[in-house]
This record gives structure tokens, C-alpha cells and sequence, in this order.
């Protein structure tokens, strides 16, 4: 009788010592996971950042309209042409930015807590990873596209080795985003 009160002792001493280790190990654990779920909150400053810049393109926007605007009556259609190619990639650089820090915000730091807002775009609501680097791939072609068009309307600008990189990096691009887009389907496809 006192080998076997002696075993429970030792049994339940052995069984609290378990659970405080278990215990301490949780809460270490729940702390480090807490850190580094806190550590989203280190790209928000990026994220504010990437407004500074957007407002540097409104800003080359601005100039570049009212550059055209003061001499629209002593250029010819190319330049012309030119001038809204270039009004058109600020556009396009701009609005890659918003998907940027939309997307790159409510996907990786914190919601944003639109869903009320009659403004919100319609995109945000269905954004994930894979079609956040779909659409920042479209983009990236859409700006190249304009670089491309921008080259053929004036080719006096470029060399022969210019153009052919522009047209081997606008076709990495187009690559790329076909193997991202496939790539997004078939995980999609396996959930």
C-alpha cells in the first residue's frame, strides 16, 4: 500500500510538472505567433509611402497636362500623341499603385473596412494573392504596351537594340502573366 501511495504521488507529480511545461510552452508559443502577427504592421509605413510617390505622379501629371496645353497650337499630331501617351502612363503607373497599396494593405496588413462605402471598388472585394499578381501583371503589360506604342510612333528616338529589348522584355512580361494566371487557376482548381 505505501509502494503504490508512493507511485500516485510520484505519477501526479509527474503529471503537474507535464502540464506547467505545457502551459509555459502555450504561452510562449501564443506570444511569439502575437509578435509576429504585430509584425504585419511594419509594412503600413511602405504602404504610406507608396501614397508620397502617388502623389509625386499627380504632381508629373499636372506638369506634364499643362506642358501640352501651353503649346497644343505649335505641335504637330506626333507629339501631340506623344504628349497624351505620356498622360496616359502616369495613369497607368498610378493606378498600379492604388492596386499596390489597396490590394498590398487589405490583403497583408489589416482590413479596410469599406464595405459600406459607396466608392468601393468593386475589385477589392474578391482580391486574394494570386489575383492581386494577375492584375499588377496586366498592369505592368499595360505600361510596357504604352512604352512599345510610345517607341513606334516615334522610332527616330530608339535604336534597332532598343526596340528589340522592348520587345523581349514586353514579351517576358506577357509570358509571365500567362504562367501566373495559369499557375492562379490550377490552385484554384484543387480547392
Amino acid at each position: 500500500m505505501i509502494e503504490r501511495q508512493s507511485d500516485i504521488m510520484e505519477k501526479d507529480y509527474v503529471a503537474q510538472t507535464v502540464h506547467l511545461k505545457n502551459k509555459n510552452s502555450n504561452k510562449l508559443a501564443q506570444n511569439i505567433s502575437q509578435l509576429i502577427f504585430m509584425g504585419r504592421w511594419l509594412q503600413a509605413p511602405l504602404y504610406l509611402g507608396l501614397m508620397f510617390i502617388l502623389t509625386a505622379y499627380v504632381y508629373r501629371f499636372v506638369m506634364e497636362l499643362f506642358h501640352l496645353m501651353v503649346h497644343i497650337n505649335s505641335a504637330d499630331n506626333t507629339q501631340i500623341m506623344l504628349g497624351v501617351l505620356d498622360l496616359i502612363d502616369v495613369v497607368m503607373i498610378a493606378n498600379l499603385l492604388i492596386m499596390v497599396i489597396m490590394g498590398g494593405y487589405e490583403t497583408f496588413v489589416s482590413r479596410l473596412n469599406l464595405d459600406t462605402h459607396p466608392d468601393q471598388p468593386e475589385w477589392l472585394d474578391h482580391l486574394d494573392a494570386g489575383a492581386m499578381k494577375i492584375k499588377l501583371a496586366l498592369s505592368l503589360i499595360g505600361i510596357s504596351s504604352i512604352h512599345l506604342l510610345r517607341t513606334f510612333i516615334d522610332p527616330g528616338k530608339q535604336g534597332n537594340d532598343a526596340v528589340l529589348w522592348q520587345v523581349v522584355i514586353h514579351l517576358t512580361l506577357l509570358v509571365s502573366a500567362l504562367a501566373i494566371a495559369y499557375t492562379n487557376w490550377l490552385l484554384c482548381k484543387t480547392k
